[in-house]
């Protein structure tokens, strides 16, 4: 039966040409897409580990090796945007344990720097970053070392004596090779949730493309049942075509995944790029995609056409079964309602968390699959009762009577919308929350300042005012203004709701002279010479992220002799905003006061380093959204053929009767856009629910809508599927002539 299962499939004439090459490219689609994922996980958890390194000590080394523990340091810098990791290090002997892409650690006045670095250090001019490191350059990063070929980062060398005392410093006494970040996980859930988005909606496709032509094909399987075939028989003919086919389209994904690994390995998943040979398959993977989608195929083929195996006669038996029932919608509300319980009450852990919120997750797609059939039924209700002209009436029948198959064809799209619609919510909302505040962009002088934090609890040494001058003379650099701790402030004190902002004890003084410099960020009332100041010159506890000139600060009662004797809490200087005058300040002050966990830094980049990859994942979440829609659009084009082929004879009588062809073509386009706009309506809206009951579970914030571009990207992928749609269209004309009306 295999054999003769192969002759249908290769000599089956054009139609069955046509029916292998759909299902052939749509798998060739979803294979390079599931590869591309399954590679992106693995290069994640490859560039976890390559820089696993830096995030402390690893193993207790074993009584037979030993070692001699080494100080380390590690902090972040930056440099126009882009973020250096910084790591001072102090070896207490020869056997210090040393990371991957080193063979030994630098010593006092050197440091060793990643490839990435070392170019930005020899094309920058030195007094923006290369004194920020003085010592002798003692080599080069290795790739076993460095997260991504992109990687930024400086390893400098010290002596013991140096580092001992530094804040945050740490002994260890082995390096860490294994990495499992909560980060990295979340990457590689997000990853693996886009794998079911994309692959869904491709082996629905495959079950559309089996079904073409389905009545004509149950007719003749039937008639091989008659003259005594099995039930087993016609179900190996019925899968073997579906078969080839996905395993042509798997050889091809797996061709045009190759083809294109080099470049798709560019593409920034975790916020870098990958090192190529990180971006890879593993046996497991080739094997699982090797196999499970022929095998897959294969059962949506037998799925598809089931109907057969009824008996040798029940394709001419069959009726049209009963309307769906609105209990179909009790799963998706059960999803809604336990993510909504968790609002309140989350959970104390992020396993915990995770198990929460990705179970109601899944209820509520497979809640979709379960009422989309409903939904289309009621669709088609609706049309059906607002129907002024014979098109509409003709198609909101057919759907009433199958919504099985009229929802079918746009199954996939819902889970692809679900999740895109509700990541796109999540990373909006994060992305206004977690984004620096409008106030504080209308203040360039605040956003363009660069501040030295020394903690708020012991403070720092005063700022000599020879390098003060030093700062100011720096071309762009406006004004220096040295913050001391505040000796009356409390900083357990939390203001209330309606608290009055007079009776806030700011945690920082001022002169005024150095405030007299810089009014955008305030001024002292007349006649005072210290003033009480926020930490950064920003007025944390009340909303207003960024003083304008008019604000005054409060006169301190300490005089100005002994505020110099205090120790200091931050330093912010302010700049014109040009690149050259703030990486100067910051080499100037970084050098100035060295071996602290987190360098000279912008507002601005407080707000922004985690904004970058949520903007990725946006593009990113974007992207599947087009592709879910065209791949759904392809779908209903092979229902729409597979519906044509069906339907030769009762169209070909309708059109000798009368009806027009305009009218026929209305009644295919209206069966087709129905439960497409549906769908895509009632997910997208599931989507921004979940969306909000988890961004209200899980960080107390209300949901935003997305911006709209969101809005346009899903109209353009609508009217793509469209366009595909209606590509199939021509063909009434040709199937259905007065030669397709006559009894077969």
């Amino acid at each position: 039966m295999i054999n003769f299962g192969l002759r249908l499939t290769l000599r089956g004439g054009r139609e069955a040409l046509t029916r292998l090459l759909v299902i052939a490219g749509a798998v060739a689609v979803g294979v390079t897409m599931l590869l591309v994922v399954l590679s992106g996980i693995n290069g994640v958890t490859s560039q976890d580990a390559r820089g696993a390194w830096m995030r402390g000590s690893g193993p207790a080394p074993t009584a037979g090796t030993p070692s001699d523990p080494v100080w380390v340091l590690s902090g972040t810098d930056t440099f126009h945007g882009k973020e250096i990791i910084r790591i001072d290090v102090a070896a207490t002997g020869p056997r210090s344990p040393v990371p991957p892409g080193l063979t030994r650690l630098p010593g006092p006045g050197e440091y060793v720097a990643s490839p990435a670095l070392r170019r930005l250090l020899r094309d920058a001019p030195a007094a923006e970053l290369a004194d920020r490191y003085p010592g002798r350059d003692a080599g080069t990063f290795g790739a076993a070392g460095l997260p991504s070929p992109d990687s930024l980062i400086i390893m400098v060398g010290r002596t013991p004596q140096e580092l001992s005392g530094a804040d945050n410093v740490q002994q260890i006494s082995s390096i860490a090779t294994a990495g499992d970040t909560y980060a990295t996980n979340m990457v590689k859930l997000t990853l693996g949730v886009i794998a079911v988005a994309l692959i869904i909606p491709v082996l629905t496709l495959i079950g559309m493309a089996t079904r073409m032509s389905a009545a004509r094909r149950e007719q003749r399987y039937a008639a091989m049942r008659l003259v005594g075939a099995t039930p087993k028989q016609v179900s190996v003919v019925s899968a073997v075509e579906a078969t080839v086919a996905a395993a042509i389209g798997t050889l091809l994904g797996f061709a045009l995944f190759t083809a294109f690994r080099s470049p798709l390995s560019e593409v920034p998943y975790s916020g870098v790029r990958f090192h190529l040979a990180d971006f890879r398959l593993s046996l497991t993977d080739v094997l699982v995609v090797g196999l499970g989608v022929p095998l897959a195929a294969a059962v949506a083929a037998r799925i598809a056409l089931r109907r057969v195996r009824i008996s040798p006669l029940g394709v001419s038996r069959r009726a049209t079964p009963a309307a769906p029932r609105a209990w179909r919608v009790l799963p998706l509300l059960a999803g809604i309602a336990e993510l909504a319980w968790f609002v309140g009450r989350r959970p104390p852990t992020v396993n915990g968390q995770l198990a929460a919120y990705l179970a109601g997750a899944a209820v509520i797609m497979l809640g979709l699959q379960i009422a989309g059939p409903w939904l289309t039924y009621r669709g088609a209700r609706l049309v059906a009762g607002q129907a002024r002209r014979p098109a509409a009436l003709i198609a909101a029948r057919r759907l009433a009577d199958d919504p099985k198959g009229g929802f079918r064809a746009v199954s996939g799209l819902v889970l692809a919308l679900f999740v895109t619609s509700a990541a796109i919510g999540i990373i909006t909302t994060m992305t206004a929350r977690q984004g620096m505040p409008e106030a504080m962009r209308r203040n360039p002088m605040l956003t363009s300042s660069v501040i030295v934090d020394f903690g708020s609890d012991e403070g720092g040494p005063a700022i000599p005012d020879a390098f003060a001058d030093r700062l100011r003379a720096v071309p762009g650099v406006r004004g220096v203004v040295p913050v001391h701790v505040n000796p009356a402030f409390d900083p357990h004190f939390q203001p209330g709701p309606g608290a009055d902002p007079a009776a806030v004890v700011e945690p920082g003084l001022a002169a005024c002279a150095d405030l007299a410099r810089v009014p955008d960020v305030g001024r002292c009332a007349p006649g005072a010479t210290v003033a009480e100041v926020a930490q950064e010159l920003t007025g944390e506890f009340f909303g207003d992220p960024a003083l304008t000139a008019a604000h005054v600060w409060r006169t301190a009662d300490v005089p100005a002799d002994r505020l110099e004797r205090l120790p200091m809490l931050t330093v912010v200087v302010t700049t014109d905003g040009s690149r050259g005058a703030i990486e100067r300040a910051r080499t100037l002050l970084e050098a100035a006061y060295p071996l602290r966990p987190y360098a000279p830094y912008l507002r601005t980049e407080f707000f922004s380093r985690d904004q970058r990859l949520l903007r990725q994942y946006q593009q990113l979440t974007e992207v599947i959204i087009v592709v879910s829609l065209i791949i759904a659009g392809c779908g209903l084009a092979v229902s729409v053929v597979g519906g044509l082929n069906d339907r030769k004879r009762p169209f070909s009588l309708l059109r000798l009767t009368g009806v027009q062809l305009s009218t026929l073509r209305r009644v295919v386009a209206l069966e087709s856009a129905v439960p497409l706009l549906g769908v895509a309506v009632v997910a997208t809206a599931t989507g921004f629910v979940a969306a909000d009951l988890f961004l209200r579970a899980q960080l107390r914030y209300t949901l935003r809508p997305p911006d709209p571009g969101y809005y346009l990207t899903v109209g353009g992928g609508l009217a793509a599927a469209a366009a595909i749609v209606a590509s199939a269209l021509p063909l009434l004309r040709r199937i259905t002539g007065p030669d397709s009306a006559r009894n077969e």
